[in-house]
């Protein structure tokens, strides 16, 4: 079993915020994945299912994000797992929007939701990065992650949820490099240069080049003139 932690804020007004990108992911897994509906336990909200192979349960704490700790720690001793079986899915300011990356234990990197997570569970579960970009003044920081996503966000958001939905079993798996793969598939090619098709998109086969026209043949002689055919005939006949 596997528990996949979605983290943000509770309530409406939340919603949609950078910091609720991880509230995001799991709601787009359980809607693409025919999970159970979600039901209020362990101080936030549950949701069961598969994920390939595995029985995986995801959780959107509703403790606030500087309490995440809380919620996930309850799930976690209740479920008999370890840390290691623990994956939190956060946004994050210092990956570039639509960026993803996948990483087991370390630090929490100033980020409130990952530090009370620390403290309840400590360090060795896994996390997915989810990038929303850095306002580029520390001062900005707290208003910019309380702030709703901008109209101009919507393509990459829906691609970065679309792959994380997509690779949702090879993470639950344990399978890093192929969940992340899933997620370039969604996402790389929305910046490309249009050189390569996106995914589902029909493959361009090369022009076939025209034929090559067939050669002209050589033009014969001229024919003989009638006068050299009627000496051509009279030269048989008068042969004994």
């Amino acid at each position: 079993m596997k528990l996949i932690v979605g983290l943000g804020n509770p309530g409406a007004k939340y919603a949609a915020n950078r910091h609720n990108i991880g509230f995001m992911a799991v709601d787009r897994i359980a809607a693409d994945h025919g999970f159970s509906p979600w039901k209020a336990r362990f101080q936030g909200l549950v949701s069961e299912g598969r994920l390939g192979n595995a029985r995986v349960i995801l959780l959107k704490p509703q403790t606030f994000m500087n309490l995440s700790g809380q919620s996930v720690g309850e799930a976690m001793r209740y479920l008999r797992l370890s840390p290691a079986e623990v994956i939190v899915l956060h946004d994050d300011l210092d990956l570039a929007p639509g960026k993803c990356r996948v990483k087991q234990g370390g630090g929490h990197a100033g980020h409130n939701g990952l530090r009370s997570i620390h403290q309840h569970i400590g360090a060795d579960y896994g996390r997915v990065r989810l990038g929303i970009g850095h306002p580029g003044h520390k001062d900005r920081v707290a208003p910019y992650v309380l702030s709703d996503f901008a109209k101009a966000d919507a393509d990459w958001l829906d691609d970065l949820l679309r792959g994380v939905s997509d690779g949702a079993a090879d993470l639950a798996a344990g399978d890093g490099a192929r969940f992340q793969n899933a997620v370039a598939a969604r996402t790389q090619p929305a910046r490309n240069s249009g050189t390569r098709p996106a995914p589902g998109a029909p493959l361009r086969t090369p022009p076939v080049p025209a034929p090559a026209p067939a050669p002209v043949p050589a033009v014969s002689e001229q024919p003989a003139s009638l006068t050299d055919k009627l000496r051509q005939l009279t030269d048989r006949f008068r042969q004994p």
